[in-house]
């Protein structure tokens, strides 16, 4: 009997720290990814890649709403930080995004502006109050804004784009995310906006989504929106000019990922390394530019050194 008892003993402490194991094996590979929402369908088909070779990884994204949540490994930004906060965080660029202005299709400015286009006079009038700006007198379709609520990438990238703050842009402030500024337009025939060739495009079909009408701009800057510019629906198309040319009028700007200098999870570390060097092939078929490549080098080097401390 107590030759039993001992056994029983033995399994179950052997049981009991082989949970205890398992358990921690499982906390060391998971990984909380969140941030900017618009990105998070690229980023999912990143983790699905990456566990189906790394099947023991757990990677995760927890939906950011008005603020972060309280733990997180990895964050998603659309804009530069702070010089205090960049110092804390070590940064990978993944990729560029742009920022199209959009109308509801059955409104009156889609259909005067999807000729017309816009230059920056007319753009600033239309979407920032400035009382020293030159008013374009001919501008008298009515229209709508839609514009994001929160402190957030797009609405940043757009305004510090023309010169200025989120503050700054007009229309009706949409609590939620970039999608959500689609989804109120849609709803609105003299709805316009600002959003990603993500969100601005079927990424299926590489067609502007259903009721909406992407406005062209003067790309080149000459005061005029030509034929070539005009030429908006194909999203591969889009990318193919926002990348090779230089343009104007167009806001751009890089999404980076972003980890604690001083966090300790190496499957973090381990799995932005994999972005670093598989982001590429999946960004135009996304929305998204290619970022500079001596950029993401120099990013990359510091994040291996970065993972080879312990």
């Amino acid at each position: 009997m107590k030759k039993l008892n001992t056994l029983l003993l033995i399994s179950g402490l052997s049981l009991s720290l082989f949970t205890t194991t398992s358990a921690q094996e499982q906390a060391d590979n998971k990984v909380i990814i969140t941030g900017v929402r618009f990105a998070y369908p690229l980023v999912e088909k990143w983790i699905k890649e990456y566990t189906a070779a790394n099947p023991k990884s757990q990677i995760v994204i927890e939906t950011r709403t008005i603020t972060d949540p309280q733990k997180y490994d990895l964050l998603i930004e659309a804009y530069d930080q702070d010089k205090e906060v960049k110092e804390t965080r070590e940064y990978i660029s993944i990729g560029r995004y742009a920022l199209l202005p959009v109308a509801n299709s059955k409104s009156a400015f889609a259909k005067d502006y999807a000729e017309k286009g816009l230059n920056e006079k007319t753009y600033k009038q239309i979407f920032f109050h400035d009382i020293y700006a030159e008013k374009d007198k001919s501008l008298t379709t009515p229209y709508t804004i839609y514009t994001r609520l929160q402190k957030a990438g797009a609405p940043l990238t757009f305004a510090r784009y023309f010169g200025y703050e989120q503050q700054n842009i007009k229309g009706k402030a949409i609590a939620g995310a970039d999608e959500h500024l689609i989804k109120a337009l849609l709803k609105d025939d003299t709805g316009i906006t600002y959003t990603t060739p993500g969100l601005a495009y079927d990424l299926q079909t590489r067609k502007p989504v259903e009721g909406l009408t992407i406005i062209p701009v003067d790309l080149d800057g000459n005061g005029r929106v030509s034929k070539e510019e005009k030429a908006l629906d194909n999203l591969d198309n889009v990318i193919a000019s926002l990348e090779t040319e230089k343009i104007k009028n167009v806001p751009v700007e890089y999404l980076h990922f972003s980890i604690d200098k001083h966090n300790s999870n190496p499957e973090a570390k381990k799995f932005l390394l994999w972005v670093a060097a598989n982001a590429e092939k999946d960004l135009h078929q996304y929305g998204y530019l290619k970022p500079d490549g001596k950029r993401v080098q120099n990013e990359k080097e510091k994040l291996e050194r970065f993972q080879a401390v312990k």
